[in-house]
């Protein structure tokens, strides 16, 4: 039996040809599968030697690249560009970049690697923690956060962790360093006030439909902008998740889900399907909401977070993160009955026990409700609490609430035209789409007031519309004749 050839040595075998080939790996692709190149020979000794020189010529000779002398700097380089940057997302690569190179290496790069410390590291988080922050100092202080000081220490620990194992050095520097305390942030929901205020303005700024369906649903902000048509089922209500969108320098990017659990059925409620058919008639795209900018690509995730937030100011809504609403969602959820399990399946989380963790809070007040029934019915209680005497009948002299009207921007929502006083009493209402051939034009209404300009515009609009939607598909019907 042959001697098994050590890792990174390549493969050598006897071809049916009679010659001899050799074969190494000298990188990998995005998806992490191996890349290779190979060299042949008739004679064995020479095929070895063609290796060897294959093997310098690609840089994998380790003994001239990678010593354990070699500065810290260089090592976390090669390990991120040769071991870790082919195993994860480019969203993550971002980051991952963003610590090794503009905090990492400029601060501890030069120290040699067998020579760095714990203390060193100690040393490099300490600084960065009281004045390490690039950017935006001015709002957000000069150090970096906690979370950030954990972000970094993560990748040391990671790249030093490949270093022993690969015998460049005996022990973990990294490992017994102490660390800020790592915080969960704050979740905060809206209130069913807030989401009926914020679901009027949303209709208002033309987002409705894309928000209703998150606060229905709670899906990720990724996986909710990467929605085509051909994912729900109308008939039965299916909606299928199965695809992300997420922008990274500079440009979009739409993949599969991170986790297999990510990829998931939900079903919708009728109510829901009913909103979304109405709606796919003003739609014309295989996006559910496609971009308003860029032809056949789905909404800019970083557009529709500006949007968000100015929907929630001019709704006077608490400021939230847009990952709140998946909250928001998975909180009302839980209050009306549904079981943790089920929840778990249609937010896709890996486990129930993920779903338990994040949503204690809710789980617990199930438990204190669950507790005031069995009160009430098995121990015979009536049900009335001291603090339920104490508090006044809500009903009695309490002022209803006023209606919600949605608050008018200084800018109008797009696809709705543009007004213009051309005079005292004459207005002009104009609206400028892109026809099926590419090119622009302008379609105008005039009246003697600005209601009536608006009234006008709004009927023209949707006939525009249906003109150009028509005209698109004669269209393709000639290209595809």
């Amino acid at each position: 039996m042959s001697k098994k050839r050590k890792k990174g040595a390549g493969t050598l075998r006897k071809r049916a040809d009679g010659r001899w080939e050799a074969r190494v790996v000298i990188g990998y692709d995005e998806k992490g599968l191996p890349l290779t190149k190979c060299v042949t020979a008739l004679e064995k000794t020479k095929c070895l030697e063609k290796l060897e020189q294959l093997k310098e010529e690609v840089g994998l000779i380790r003994r001239n690249t990678v010593k354990s002398d070699m500065p810290f700097g260089e090592w976390i380089d090669f390990w991120y560009q040769q071991y870790c940057k082919m195993t994860i997302r480019q969203s993550t690569q971002a980051s991952y970049e963003n610590r090794i190179y503009q905090h990492i290496i400029p601060c501890v790069g030069k120290i040699k690697l067998n020579a760095l410390t714990q203390n060193d590291l100690q040393q490099f988080y300490a600084k960065a923690k009281k004045g390490g922050r690039l950017q935006y100092a001015e709002c957000f202080g000069e150090g970096l956060s906690d979370r950030m000081i954990r972000s970094i220490h993560a990748v040391c620990r990671q790249a030093l962790e490949k270093a022993v194992s690969e015998n460049l050095i005996t022990t973990n520097p990294a490992i017994g360093c102490k660390l800020p305390p790592k915080k969960s942030r704050e979740m905060q929901v809206l209130t069913p006030e807030e989401m009926q205020r914020f679901l009027i303005q949303a209709k208002y700024e033309g987002c409705f439909e894309m928000l209703l369906l998150e606060l229905t649903t709670g899906m990720r902000r990724g996986e909710l902008l990467a929605l085509r048509w051909e994912d729900l089922n109308f008939d039965t209500g299916e909606l299928n998740i199965c695809r992300q969108v997420y922008h990274v320098k500079g440009s979009m990017q739409i993949t599969e889900p991170k986790t297999k659990s990510s990829i998931r059925t939900i079903i919708l409620p009728k109510v829901i399907l009913n909103v979304l058919a109405e709606y796919k008639m003003t739609v014309n795209s295989r996006w559910l909401f496609p971009s308003p900018m860029i032809e056949d690509m789905p909404r800019n995730p970083q557009s529709v977070y500006k949007k968000f937030k100015s929907i929630l100011e001019r709704s006077g809504c608490k400021n939230i993160r847009f990952h709140d609403l998946r909250h928001t969602f998975a909180t009302t959820a839980l209050a009306n009955g549904m079981d943790v399990k089920t929840l778990s399946s249609i937010i896709g989380h890996v486990s129930s026990q993920t779903t338990l963790d994040i949503y204690l809070h809710s789980t617990l007040e199930m438990q204190r409700q669950a507790a005031r029934k069995i009160d009430s019915g098995i121990g015979k209680n009536d049900g009335v609490s001291t603090e339920d005497e104490q508090t006044p009948d809500k009903d009695t002299n309490e002022p209803c609430k006023a209606k919600f009207e949605a608050v008018q921007g200084k800018i109008r929502k797009p696809g709705t035209g543009c007004l213009y006083q051309i005079s005292e009493n004459l207005w002009e209402g104009s609206y400028f789409p892109r026809l099926a051939d590419g090119k622009r034009k302008k379609f105008n209404v005039y009246a003697k007031t600005r209601e009536e300009c608006e009234l006008l515009l709004a009927e023209m609009i949707p006939k525009v519309k249906a003109e150009i939607a028509e005209a698109k598909a004669k269209l393709k019907a000639q290209q595809s004749a």
